[in-house]
Order: structure tokens, then sequence, then C-alpha cells
């Protein structure tokens, strides 16, 4: 995935770095990006970690995938070329959310792996910490639920395209956190999650202390 620059634009660094925006108000940006099957559990970890977050005083805010198709991407369809171009959105809206200080949580399909290999590549090279969290769920389980009604549909023949059935879903191969949610709650989920973050310096330690990376 390559990066896309409009054309005679120039890049304007803010007059006050981040360094200094992060440290008055005691917070450090960061990406959490859930990925896996639909009906794996993304939203309800995402859920979980947001309530877990707030308890600690440590802002965030999930970028929903449907929410955003509701505005931001709702010119998109779920062709592979509409599904890169989803994520590739969503990488850089989470990107600007990080280095604002909040925690942006990401719970999205993201079915191709180079679509989320844009994204870390996108906070890596801007310095901010980006987490990804592969909600590995069988895809047998994820059908079973099918909360939407989607994988009936699928099946059905009245969804081409769809991830796990006639579309490819690429697992991530060196996820930071792998969630087995046959096995995991998803507040033991989020709980994991909480303590990676604060292992790197993101949000607050279980003693309450804070270090603010810069």
């Amino acid at each position: 995935m390559n990066e896309q620059v409009s054309s005679n634009v120039v890049w304007h660094e803010s007059e006050v770095p981040r360094a200094e925006r992060w440290r008055a108000t005691g917070v450090s940006g960061a990406t959490v990006w859930l990925t896996g099957l639909s009906g794996s559990g993304k939203s309800t970890v995402a859920s979980a970690l947001a309530a877990l977050l707030t308890e600690r005083g440590v802002l965030s805010y999930t970028l929903d995938g449907d929410n955003l198709r509701h505005g931001l991407n709702g010119d998109l369809g779920f062709s592979a070329e509409d599904r890169t171009e989803n994520v590739r959105r969503v990488g850089e809206v989470a990107r600007l959310f990080a280095d604002a200080g909040v925690v942006a949580l990401v719970p999205l399909i993201s079915p191709y792996r180079a679509g989320r290999e844009y994204a870390r590549a996108l906070h890596e090279a801007a310095g901010l910490a980006f987490v990804e969290v592969y909600v590995d769920t069988p895809l047998e389980v994820c059908e079973a639920r099918d909360p939407k009604g989607l994988y009936a549909q699928a099946r059905a023949g009245a969804i081409t395209g769809f991830t796990g059935i006639d579309d490819p879903y690429e697992p991530p191969l060196m996820a930071e956190l792998v969630i087995l949610t046959a096995e995991v709650s998803s507040t033991d989920a989020a709980r994991r999650i909480v303590t990676l973050l604060s292992a790197a310096g993101v949000i607050p330690d279980a003693a309450g202390e804070r270090h603010v990376q810069e």
C-alpha cells in the first residue's frame, strides 16, 4: 500500500511540540488495532477496554468501522480496493487521534495484512505506539454468533466477497497480543491490553503512576 499525498501541499508542524502538549495534559496517545473476523468479538473487547481506560482516567475513542461508514467512509463499498482504502483512512485518523494524546481503539476486520502494516508504519514513522490485537475466533464460532446476519446472507449468495466465506482473511504474523475468545472473556482480554499499554508507558501503571512517552 503506497502512501497517497496530494500535489502542491506542505505539511505544517504544530508550534506546540507533541511532548509539551502531552505533558500539559499528562496523557500519552496510542492506537490499539483489534483485527479479526466479523463476529469475532472485536467491538465487545474494545468496549470493555474503553471502560477500563475510563476508570483509570485515560481518554480513549473508539473508531468503529460501521460508524465510520456512516460518514467518513460512507462512499466506500466492500470490494478489495474499497476495503484497502477504508483501512488506509482509518489508519490515518487513528494516527491523528494518537498524536492528540487519545488512545484510539480500532475494532476493524481489516482483512489484509498489508493494510494493517501500513497503519503500523504510519504510527512508527510518527513515533506513536501501535498495538495490534488479533481477536482469534474460529470461523464456525463467528458464523454461529452471526450478530448482524451477514454470514447467513453470504451463504445464501445475497452478499459476495464476504471475509471468511469467499474473500480471504490474512491473520497477523506478529501481533502484540492474540486473544482466543473461546478461552478468554472480553473483560480479561481488555485487562491484558491494559497491561500492555501500561508496560509501554502509555497509561498509568497499577500504582497510578504515569510515565509519559515523548
